[in-house]
C-alpha cells in the first residue's frame, strides 16, 4: 500500500458522546459488514468448540469490543493517532457453527480472505486458538507462505487430541504440514507450565519453529527476546498471534487454559510495541473467557493488544512501511 496518508477513519468525538454508548464495535469504529478496499478491519471468530478443557471463548468478541470503549485514541509510545493514518472498520463477526470445527473453519477462510483480497489487514478477535489456522489460510492465498510471531504459554504444535486433528492445541502443526507458514522464519514466545510429555517443547523445534520459553525469556531479558524476534522474521510477511494466557493469570484470569509463572500485561505490551518494522498481514488475539473474568481485566488487556496492532500498522504507514 502506498505510504500516503489515508483517510482517516472515523471515531466519535469522546468529549461529544460518553464512552459507554454508542453501539459496541470495537473502539467504536464504523461498522462495515461487507468487504471493502480498507487498511484494516476487526473480526469477530466466536467459536470454541475447539477447545480442550474450558468453554466459553465464544463471548471474547463480544466482551473484548464492549470493554474497548474504554480505550483512547493516541498511543502514548508511539506519540501517534492510528486514525490519523489510516482507515479501518469492524467488519462484525464471522458466521461459525458450534460443534462444526471444519465448517466454521472454512467460513473464516472464506471470510478474512475476501477482506485481505481487498488489502486489508484482518484483526481478529476470538474464540479458541483453532480459528488461527483459517486465518492463515486466509491470508497465506493471498501473500503467500507466512512468518509467525506467536506469544502464547503454549505451543500449540501437538499432533492431536483423542484423535482429532483439528484443536486449538494443533494449528501450528497443522499450519506447517500445510506449507502456509515458514516454521524458518517464525518464533514462538513464553511457552511454560506442566506438558504431557518431557521432550514436548521439542516437538515445535522439530518443525523448525525457534522457541523461547518463558525461562529464557527472563535469562536473556526482553531486549534480546525482541532482537531474537526481528532476526528470525527479518523482511518476510508475518501473522502476529497473541494467545491472553501468555499472560499469567493474575492479569487474565480470564482464560480457558492458564499457567502460573505467566507475564505480565506490562512486559506483554513493552515486547509488542518494540515489533515496529517488522511486515505484519495479519493479528489476533485468543482464548479471552469472560465468564471467568468478573472484573473484565482480561477483555480490557485484549482489547489493549488489539489496539498495539492497529498501532503498529499506523507506525508503519507513518514511516512509510505500510
Amino acid at each position: 500500500m502506498s505510504s500516503k496518508q489515508a483517510t482517516p477513519f472515523s471515531v466519535p468525538n469522546l468529549h461529544a458522546t460518553p464512552r459507554f454508548s454508542g453501539i459496541r464495535t470495537f473502539m467504536r469504529l464504523p461498522y462495515q459488514a461487507e468487504p471493502e478496499k480498507k487498511d484494516f478491519v476487526i473480526l469477530g471468530a466466536p467459536f470454541d468448540t475447539a477447545a480442550s478443557y474450558r468453554t466459553g471463548a465464544r463471548f471474547g468478541p463480544e466482551a473484548i469490543r464492549r470493554i474497548s470503549t474504554l480505550l483512547r485514541p493516541s498511543n502514548i509510545f508511539h506519540r501517534i493517532r492510528p486514525s490519523d493514518y489510516l482507515d479501518g472498520v469492524d467488519g462484525g463477526d464471522i458466521m461459525v457453527i458450534p460443534g462444526n470445527t471444519q465448517q466454521s473453519h472454512l467460513n473464516i477462510t472464506s471470510h478474512v480472505q475476501a477482506w485481505v483480497e481487498q488489502g486489508a489487514v484482518p484483526i481478529t478477535l476470538g474464540g479458541d486458538h483453532s480459528v488461527s489456522l483459517p486465518q492463515l489460510r486466509a491470508i497465506a492465498a493471498v501473500h503467500g507462505p507466512l512468518s509467525l510471531v506467536h506469544f502464547d504459554a503454549h505451543g500449540d504444535t501437538w499432533d492431536e487430541y483423542w484423535g482429532e486433528k483439528y484443536t486449538h492445541g494443533t494449528p501450528f502443526r497443522r499450519a506447517v504440514e500445510e506449507g502456509i507458514i515458514d516454521p524458518s522464519r517464525s518464533i514462538q514466545i513464553g511457552m511454560r507450565g506442566t506438558v504431557y510429555d518431557p521432550n514436548d517443547i521439542e516437538e515445535a523445534r522439530d518443525l523448525g519453529f525457534q522457541v523461547i520459553t518463558a525461562d529464557e525469556v527472563r535469562e536473556i531479558g526482553f531486549e534480546e527476546t525482541i532482537r531474537q524476534i526481528h532476526e528470525r522474521v527479518g523482511k518476510s510477511k508475518a501473522f502476529l498471534t497473541f494467545d491472553i494466557d501468555f499472560l499469567d493469570p493474575v492479569y487474565a484470569p480470564g482464560t480457558g487454559t492458564p499457567e502460573i509463572a505467566g507475564f505480565t500485561s506490562a512486559e506483554a505490551q513493552y515486547m509488542l510495541r518494540r515489533l515496529t518494522g517488522l511486515q505484519f498481514v495479519g493479528f489476533d488475539v485468543v482464548e479471552v473467557l469472560p465468564a471467568l473474568d468478573p472484573s473484565e481485566v482480561t477483555a480490557l488487556t485484549a482489547a489493549a493488544v488489539a489496539y498495539e496492532f492497529i498501532s503498529l500498522l499506523a507506525v508503519a504507514r507513518r514511516d512509510g512501511n505500510l
